[in-house]
């Protein structure tokens, strides 16, 4: 056994503990709670194992869940974005790169490379498996805004067109699922959740 990798790992443990506590703006389905970092990758690898035989093209599961569940510790460094943000850039990739190389530096050398090679993947969203994970990523939210009657739709004014445009990454890793998606948009249109101008 490797003392001083073990160390490493445990110490970027125990640094990833902060991603409980990244709140973000959306809320936990029926639930005026927040949601926070770690809830929503959890949330994401469980729905990218149920949801994987809806991806458009064959994927490696465990790669698509790896990226679910370490896209956002950058987070702990950066902060949470919110994705209809007016003011800042949803992708901060300069700050998040900073971020990424600090925390997954703390694993040894390996593993940091590993785990900073899927990130990136991640974030340039090319691949199969992170065409999905994107998919998984802009999902889950509108599931929670729908479930919550607008949710942060109405707490920030974020019109149709908006939400439309940042859902429509969906589309990129599953058809079926953007089918689903942009019925649920149109449906929160005619319920009158979810404003057009």
């Amino acid at each position: 056994m490797n003392t001083d990798d073990l160390l490493n790992q445990i110490a970027f443990i125990k640094e990833i503990d902060k991603v409980k506590y990244i709140q973000r703006k959306t809320k936990l389905f029926n639930s005026d709670r927040c949601e926070n970092d770690a809830e929503h990758s959890w949330h994401l690898a469980l729905m990218a194992i149920v949801l994987a035989e809806h991806s458009d093209e064959p994927i490696d599961v465990l790669k698509v869940v790896k990226m679910v569940l370490i896209h956002d510790i950058v987070e702990i460094d950066s902060g949470d974005v919110f994705m209809y943000d007016t003011l800042k850039s949803h992708d901060n990739t300069d700050e998040e790169r900073v971020a990424a190389n600090r925390i997954f530096g703390l694993l040894p050398k390996k593993q940091a490379e590993e785990f900073i090679s899927i990130w990136e993947e991640f974030e340039a969203g090319e691949t199969n498996e992170a065409k999905f994970a994107r998919s998984m990523d802009r999902l889950e939210p509108l599931l929670q805004n729908t479930s919550n009657n607008g949710g942060t739709w109405k707490e920030f004014d974020v019109k149709y067109d908006k939400v439309y445009e940042k859902k429509s990454v969906i589309k990129n890793g599953s058809k079926s699922l953007w089918n689903y998606a942009e019925g649920l948009i149109n449906d929160s249109v005619e319920k009158g959740i979810l404003k057009k101008d």
